[in-house]
């Protein structure tokens, strides 16, 4: 064989590579709404930057007739490339060979990308289209989970890892996407279960749809499963591009600063009326957080899921920052189980990439409740407290009304380690809110009074006065500087900057045990 044959041999090779389960399946992925494999990663990858790893392999089992079904890449495409010229790892399983199912093979495919990743520093990004396990390999495709799964865990909080659900992700697949950082998914053609509906309803006898059980908005906004969910692959891939310009390589560096277009000296007038005087009123915490951002740009994250907590990314003068805020206008800002999840998990994703912490409080306490406590309130909300009490990256709080009892230690006060700490002029700082401090502590002399109501009222706002007030807190060092709100912006600034070199650590030990 001359060289011209050889040369013809390896583009037919390439071109049956690249056909996938062929132009039959292809245009069934299409006919969902789906992208194939291949067109994911071209729209991912910057333009040309792709560069594919064991295009060639084929799995190696020889039982149910599956040595006669070998197609080369056997079912996920995998490689590396850049986006923005930044280098990232990627795997994209290919529902077009063999339902995208695992084998042996892939799974050694995927594993060797994921070792890559880690030696190199680079985030690794998971495109999940997969029927599951192969069957036809047995225990062999559930060893490969295993090394995914263990790959998964070596390189947690060492390199970013994204995953993004864009079909089926079922049985022991869903647990690499769980062990990932973000997940992204599809609307309306992705879902992540354990027990499908079919085995639900012999086991249960419950009714349900792949869709009500583990669909996007399901994961979204009932298990918190899921980060994002987006409504096509176009826009989950988009996602990906979005969340990495807030994210650095590895736990070594930085997150990517840009310049900033937005004077950070700008203030905010309009800020000052956003926090009602009648503590009762909610309102949105959200304004205050764009307000303060550059070009007010806010990269909300969980957005669907425990709405009484925000949690996102932004930047401030060009400095990427992560965002932590009570939501007043849901359960006025309690701090309940999913709440304290949601806002333990992105507090710890932040300290292991060198993101400072901004946070925003007007809590009034933890929720009451027979189910709250009985779910585990106490375990879950020592999370909050162990995420930031461990969190050593610079950590900035602004006090904007309510920050009442045990849920004021836990939102990053200054017992907790928050580096500067502000509150408004509107910020109420105390054990418990003026009405329960009054019907304890002053219940016999209300009830001995003419007018129980009237002496009820004055107490109440004389305690709200003396010690329901940020002066109380300042005075013993709790607060460092009372502000004025539309300051916000630059203050928080001035504070981060003089962060910027910050250097802390907590005494050595093999790894805390955070209250699981």
């Amino acid at each position: 064989m001359d060289i011209e044959e050889k040369i013809r041999e390896l583009e037919r090779r390439n071109r049956e590579a690249e056909l996938g389960g062929g132009e039959d399946r292809i245009a069934k992925q299409h006919a969902k709404g789906k992208m194939t494999a291949r067109e994911r990663i071209d729209y991912l990858l910057d333009k040309g930057s792709f560069q594919e790893i064991d295009k060639f392999v084929v799995h190696q089992c020889y039982d149910f007739g599956m040595e006669k079904k070998k197609i080369p890449g056997d079912g996920v495409v995998t490689g590396y490339g850049t986006i923005d010229g930044r280098l990232v790892f990627v795997f994209s399983q290919d529902f077009t060979v063999f339902g995208g199912s695992l084998s042996g093979a892939f799974g050694q495919k995927v594993c060797k990308i994921m070792d890559l990743a880690l030696k190199n520093r680079a985030p690794v990004i998971g495109l999940n289209d997969s029927g599951g396990a192969r069957i036809q390999e047995g225990v062999v495709s559930l060893g490969a989970y295993g090394e995914i799964f263990r790959r998964n865990v070596w390189s947690s909080g060492v390199i970013p890892q994204i995953s993004v659900i864009m079909g089926p992700c079922a049985g022991g697949a869903v647990y690499s996407p769980a062990l990932t950082d973000f997940i992204i998914m599809v609307k309306k053609t992705s879902n992540m279960f354990i027990t499908g509906p079919q085995v639900i309803k012999a086991v249960t006898h419950e009714e349900v749809t792949p869709e009500e059980l583990g669909g996007a908005m399901t994961h979204n906004t009932k298990s918190g499963v899921a980060h994002f969910a987006e409504d096509d692959d176009k826009a989950a891939l988009d996602r990906v591009k979005d969340l990495l310009r807030y994210l650095p390589q590895n736990y070594l560096e930085k997150p990517p600063a840009v310049e900033c277009t937005d004077d950070p000296n700008r203030t905010d007038p309009e800020l000052n009326k956003v926090v009602p005087t009648n503590p009762r009123i909610p309102y949105d915490i959200k304004v205050i957080i764009q307000s303060v951002l550059d070009n007010n740009h806010f990269l909300e994250v969980h957005k669907h899921y425990a709405q009484n907590m925000v949690v996102g990314f932004g930047r401030l003068n060009g400095q990427v920052v992560g965002v932590v805020a009570n939501q007043p206008r849901v359960l006025a800002g309690c701090l309940d189980i999913d709440a304290s999840i949601k806002c333990a998990r992105f507090v710890r994703t932040c300290d292991c990439f060198n993101i400072p912490l901004v946070t925003f409080v007007d809590v009034p306490g933890f929720l009451p409740g027979v189910g709250q406590e009985h779910g585990g309130i106490i375990k879950h909300g020592s999370k909050v407290i162990f995420a930031y009490c461990e969190a050593t990256v610079p950590k900035v709080t602004v006090i904007t009304r309510k920050a009442y009892g045990g849920a004021y230690d836990v939102m990053s006060s200054k017992h907790h380690g928050g580096d500067i700490n502000y509150a408004y002029p509107t910020a109420e700082i105390a054990v418990m809110g003026p009405e329960g401090a009054v019907n304890i502590v002053f219940r016999k002399e209300i009830e001995a009074s003419e007018d129980p109501e009237a002496t009820r009222e004055r107490l109440i706002e004389e305690y709200r006065r003396n010690f329901a007030s940020p002066f109380k807190a300042a005075e013993l060092g709790y607060i460092d500087q009372i502000i004025f709100p539309e300051n916000t912006r630059p203050r928080l600034i001035h504070a981060l900057t003089m962060l910027q070199n910050k250097h802390e650590t907590i005494p050595p030990r093999r790894h805390g045990n955070i209250p699981l």
